[in-house]
């Protein structure tokens, strides 16, 4: 006997009607205009008769193979092999980004003075279970780029500075994930922590990949 859908956990219903809406947009079944709002929709809705709703007139549903392409796919980028132990990035009077397909090493050190710099690790490499980025601002400004389904922690001390973590991440229990952890002091300095590539647009370029692979 099933679970009533109301009383199913409303993440895992999200989960399960965005595959399907995916599924049925990449087979040509869904207009993008209609998957796009239907998307909107699920990725908002907190009631779970009004999320299964929207797949209830679609015909194809998700199988195995598609749970775990779109696992790896949406997972962050996590490699085996050796990595260097510190990094450093030191910005006086000037400013630095550092970005791209790169494998972090397992502690960042970064010293700003009179600086910024930006930190993407949108399409980094992730070689262990904990990253930490150790971080002297002074009279600098400092943008870091999370990728989504980590978990972000910030431990840094602001003087007359601030830290916003516009992320709001959180890892998924069933993808293997790494920790963020952010410590350090920021003086005058402003620390800003932001995904730069929404969820949304991941699945999107996701059901656009498959809609080509199945036209």
């Amino acid at each position: 006997m099933s679970v009533r859908i109301e009383d199913r956990p409303t993440e895992t219903v999200r989960s399960e009607v965005i595959d399907q809406l995916i599924m049925n947009y990449s087979h040509g079944e869904l207009s993008y205009e209609a998957f796009e709002r239907r998307l909107d929709e699920a990725m908002e809705v907190q009631c779970n008769k009004t999320l299964a709703s929207l797949v209830e007139d679609l015909p194809l549903t998700v199988d195995k193979a598609f749970v775990e392409s779109k696992k790896q796919d949406l997972a962050p980028n996590i490699v085996s092999g050796n990595t260097e132990d510190v990094e450093y990035m030191i910005n006086i009077f000037s400013g630095s980004t550092r970005g791209g397909n790169w494998r972090v090493p397992k502690e960042l050190r970064l010293f700003s003075l009179f600086s910024g710099c930006d930190i993407d690790l949108t399409h980094a490499q992730f070689t262990q279970r904990e990253l930490h980025i150790k971080v002297f601002s002074l009279f600098s400004g400092n943008d870091i780029y999370v990728p989504e389904n980590v978990n972000v922690v910030s431990k840094a001390f602001c003087i007359f500075g601030a830290i916003d973590n516009d992320a709001n991440t959180h890892a998924n229990p069933n993808i293997e994930t790494p920790t963020i952890i952010i410590e350090g002091i920021s003086i005058f300095s402003g620390i800003d922590i932001e995904i730069k590539r929404s969820m949304k647009e991941k699945f999107v370029d996701m059901a656009d990949s498959l809609k080509k692979l199945f036209s």
